[in-house]
């Protein structure tokens, strides 16, 4: 669907986006992440021909963004991260209008506005459409936005910071809706929320000082925070140092870390590529043990996220030095 392929964009004498490359799948949502001034918007903004790029290809459909931009345009629907809004219009007024601009047939219209706003939350359990844009909540300018964007019915959707400003409820029905369009459409957006991309990514993209500093889906991201296989397991039965060393005899077990939290032992195991939480529950059940908890560890992406922005901001603080 979209295949990014050493793309670099300087700004003057400014780096902003160092030569990287991936790939989007078709009907796949897309999280794009990385810290302020990463390379996120500059990117986004080629992809969906509103700068042109330094060097490097981006073709989506098979089409290049920069020799067949009105074409890919058609089959784009970018929401940047302040949605630029006619104040003094009305909603439908302004979606009228928006779509004559993405020549949508007249007759073809109403119809579309009607499939956007429904689709958006604008026309129930309240009817938005014959509100000022300039009256609406921060929530609700948002949802504009997003119903702007799929009047054509694009395949592809970027969105950049879809809910920035949004209050929780917002936040989830917004995560809702994105999950949604995935049927039917091509997703790719970017947060700061790192919970809220977790929830409703498929993928996910992390830049750091512009270059790309991991892809994988958020299970693939956190089991490298994880490592191959750690294990925690709280047991009770007989003298915490018994307990660990009982566990740190079983194949595959590197190390074991003990510590006590109210008359039980809390284990940090780390093993091999094995899995060896069978071994545990086996172990425990000869020696009569209670156990309480037995689970295989993961990272967070939070976790992930701070750990691989920070080996590349060091890698091109060193680069520069």
């Amino acid at each position: 669907m979209i295949d990014v392929k050493h793309l670099t964009k300087w700004y003057s004498q400014v780096l902003a986006v160092d030569n990287i490359s991936f790939r989007v799948e078709k009907g796949r949502i897309v999280g794009f992440l990385g810290p302020n001034g990463a390379g996120k918007s500059t990117t986004l903004k080629i992809i969906t021909c509103f700068l042109p790029a330094s060097s490097g290809t981006v073709t989506l459909n098979g089409l290049d963004v920069l020799s067949e931009s009105l074409a890919v345009r058609r089959q784009i629907g970018y929401m940047p991260e302040n949605v630029p809004l006619y104040e003094e219009m009305r909603v439908r007024e302004y979606l009228t209008f928006r779509a004559a601009l993405r020549d949508i047939p007249a007759k073809r219209r109403p119809a579309a506005i009607d499939r956007v706003c429904e689709r958006c939350w604008l026309s129930s359990p309240e009817d938005m459409t014959r509100r000022r844009l300039g009256e609406l909540s921060r929530g609700y300018k948002q949802r504009v936005g997003l119903a702007e964007v799929l009047l054509h019915n694009p395949p592809v959707l970027v969105l950049d910071e879809p809910t920035i400003g949004l209050d929780p409820a917002q936040i989830r029905a917004m995560r809702e809706l994105i999950r949604e369009l995935s049927g039917d459409h091509t997703v790719i957006f970017s947060s700061h929320i790192l919970a809220e991309v977790e929830q409703t990514c498929d993928d996910i993209i992390i830049i750091a000082g512009g270059r790309l500093a991991a892809a994988g889906t958020p299970a693939e991201l956190r089991q490298r925070v994880a490592g191959p296989s750690r294990i925690v397991a709280e047991l009770k039965g007989a003298a915490p140092e018994d307990i660990a060393k009982g566990v740190e005899g079983l194949a595959g077990i590197s190390a074991v870390e003990s510590s006590q939290h109210n008359h039980w032992t809390r284990l940090d195991i780390q093993a091999g590529d094995d899995d060896p939480r069978k071994d545990i529950f086996q172990l425990a059940k000869t020696q009569n043990w209670d156990l309480r908890e037995l689970r295989r560890a993961t990272g967070s992406l939070e976790d992930f996220f701070v750990q691989i922005t920070y080996e590349q901001s060091m890698r091109t603080d060193r680069a520069a030095g």
